[in-house]
C-alpha cells in the first residue's frame, strides 16, 4: 500500500469523526470526538503538505481543549426545585421532551396522584433535569421518571442528585428510591449513580 492511499484513509477517518461529532447532542462527547477528528485532520494536512488544512485543524483542536477545560473546571450552580404534579411548566416540559423521554423510559406516563414528588434539577438556573416519583408511607420513592435534557448528559446532574443531595431526600422522608430498569442505557446510568439491582428493580438507599 503506497503512502497516497494511507494518507487518503487518514483523511477519510478524520472526516467521519468530525461529521459524527456534529450529530452528537451531548456537548462533552461532541467536543472530544471533534477534537480527535480535528487532530487527525491536522496530521493529514501535514502529511499532504497542506499548511492551511493543518493549521486550521490545529486551531480547532485548541478551541476544543479550551472549552473542555471550561466544562470540567467551571463551578456550576445546582439546585432542586420541588413543584406540584399539576404545575403548568412541568406539564409543558414533559410535552416538549416527550419523544426524548420515550427513548429511555418508554413506559412513562404522567398522571398526577397523591404522594407524587416532582423535582426539577436546575443547572445554572436552567431546568436541565426532572425527577418524578410516588412516595409511599414507608419512605420508598418509586421513581417514574429520571430525565436529563440532551445537552446536559455528562453525569454532573446525576452525581449532584444522588451524591450531594442525600440529605434533601432524607428531609423529605425518603429512605430509598426504586426504579424499573427501563432501557439498557438508562439502567446502566442508574447503576453508575449507585443503584443496585434487586429482583426486577434498581434500588438506591439514601
Amino acid at each position: 500500500m503506497d503512502n497516497y492511499i494511507i494518507y487518503e484513509i487518514i483523511g477519510y477517518v478524520a472526516s467521519v469523526l468530525v461529521a459524527v461529532s456534529l450529530m452528537m447532542s451531548k456537548i462533552v462527547s461532541l467536543r472530544i470526538v471533534n477534537l480527535i477528528g480535528a487532530a487527525i485532520f491536522s496530521l493529514y494536512g501535514i502529511l499532504i503538505g497542506s499548511i492551511p488544512v493543518a493549521g486550521m485543524n490545529a486551531f480547532i483542536v485548541l478551541i476544543n481543549i479550551y472549552y473542555l477545560y471550561q466544562i470540567f473546571t467551571n463551578r456550576e450552580f445546582f439546585r432542586l426545585l420541588k413543584v406540584t404534579p399539576e404545575d403548568h411548566y412541568l406539564l409543558n416540559f414533559i410535552d416538549f421532551y416527550s419523544d426524548e423521554i420515550k427513548k429511555y423510559q418508554p413506559g412513562f406516563d404522567h398522571t398526577p396522584s397523591p404522594g407524587m414528588v416532582c423535582l426539577f434539577i436546575l443547572r445554572d438556573m436552567i431546568p436541565a433535569g426532572l425527577l418524578i416519583g410516588n412516595l409511599s408511607n414507608d419512605g420508598v420513592l418509586s421513581m417514574k421518571l429520571d430525565f436529563v435534557i440532551p445537552m446536559y448528559r455528562d453525569f454532573k446532574i446525576g452525581r449532584y442528585v444522588y451524591s450531594d443531595q442525600k440529605s434533601f431526600f432524607r428531609d423529605q422522608g425518603i429512605k430509598e428510591i426504586r426504579s424499573q430498569t427501563g432501557t439498557a442505557i438508562h439502567a446502566e446510568y442508574l447503576i453508575k449513580m449507585g443503584f443496585m439491582p434487586e429482583n426486577d428493580q434498581l434500588v438506591f438507599r439514601v
